[in-house]
């Protein structure tokens, strides 16, 4: 079998610096995927280049979560338990968790997903941003159930994995209740007919890997990506440029710039076709999938 890697790019939509970036690598054929926040500020302008582009396959980031202090949004539903004190989403995946209600999860899934199609958008996929719907913090795996079962009810593909790999599992989890996950999702996608890729390769590196330069940091990761399953393995990348507005949102936004840089950068492509693994997009994968 060959050895397909999807490089989807979140957080499209959280703002300008963000959208420019995307934008640029999509035009200059960088990335083939990435997924819109519908609740952010730039979501209208992200849907407005998906739809004067429809060749490129962008998708919806359900967005639970509003993890920063200053940048704020809530819900595109009214959904009590879906916010805090502040009348804000939750700031992480544990609290959506442990407060969101079900249902109410369900409604802002939903709302999220028409917003997009009442603008004239056409998602190519759904993920989720910060796991918040995964339910793997707290043990609420019903959540995962309800946005697969959602996810087929509406015709989407959806970011899990139906298979497992020790050189793929997740940092600090332990590799038996990584192959139990695995049997999870594949019995639910089959229930509910969502596709889904092979693998899901969660980035575990960390800003401590920039203290050694952009061409180690390159290198470190990209020894990650060509040391692969055959098969189609997803993972994500979060591209902003740098920019007074991006600085004042996230405060690691060093690694968003330089995953910006990393798949702008001719010699990461170049390294994934040597070894070769072949970048695709959400549709290809939907594509092939259907062909089984």
């Amino acid at each position: 079998m060959a050895k397909y890697l999807i490089i989807n790019a979140d957080d499209y939509g959280l703002c300008k610096s963000a959208n420019d970036a995307v934008e640029e690598l999509f035009e200059n054929g960088r990335i083939k995927s990435s997924t819109i926040m519908m609740p952010c500020p730039a979501a209208k302008d992200a849907m407005e280049f998906a739809k004067a582009h429809p060749e490129h396959a962008i998708g919806i980031h359900l967005t639970m979560t509003n993890e920063w202090s200053d940048y704020r949004w809530k819900p595109l539903s009214d959904g009590k338990t879906l916010v805090n004190d502040e009348g804000y989403m939750w700031r992480s995946s544990r609290e959506v968790e442990k407060n969101a209600d079900i249902k109410e999860l369900e409604k802002e899934i939903r709302a999220q997903v028409d917003f997009g199609v009442k603008n004239g958008f056409k998602p190519s996929h759904l993920d989720n941003h910060m796991g918040s719907l995964y339910g793997h913090y707290t043990g609420r795996f019903s959540l995962l159930k309800m946005s697969l079962r959602v996810c087929g009810e509406l015709g989407y593909a959806y970011r899990m994995y139906t298979s497992h790999d020790k050189r793929i599992c997740p940092a600090g989890t332990p590799y038996p209740l990584y192959w139990a996950s695995t049997l999870i999702s594949r019995l639910w996608a089959k229930q509910y007919k969502v596709i889904l890729p092979d693998y899901l390769l969660f980035p575990d590196w960390t800003s401590d890997l920039r203290s050694n330069g952009y061409e180690h940091y390159r290198d470190t990761i990209l020894k990650i990506w060509t040391d692969l399953p055959d098969g189609v393995t997803e993972t994500f990348v979060h591209p902003a440029k740098e920019t007074d507005e991006l600085k004042s949102i996230v405060g690691s936004w060093q690694d968003r710039v330089w995953e910006y840089t990393l798949m702008n950068d001719p010699e990461t492509h170049k390294i994934l076709k040597d070894h070769g693994i072949e970048l695709i997009s959400y549709r290809d994968l939907i594509e092939m999938k259907r062909k089984k």
